[in-house]
């Protein structure tokens, strides 16, 4: 029995680091994290750190 082979897949170029937000203790954390993290070479706490940083800024625009 053979198995048909799936479709190729097609990855993009990784997403730029986000910046934290200018005077935020949170981002300014997280960032941090990461650094640590990208010097153990943890990848994905790297990654981890990048989205909540990116959802961080997001509740920053949110905000009146």
């Amino acid at each position: 029995m053979s198995k048909a082979m799936s479709r190729p897949v097609y990855l993009g170029a990784p997403l730029k680091w986000p910046q934290p937000a200018p005077g935020c203790r949170v981002c300014a954390g997280l960032a941090k994290q990461r650094a640590e993290a990208a010097g153990a070479g943890d990848l994905s706490k790297v990654s981890d750190c990048n989205v909540e940083i990116r959802r961080h800024k997001q509740a920053h625009q949110r905000r009146p």
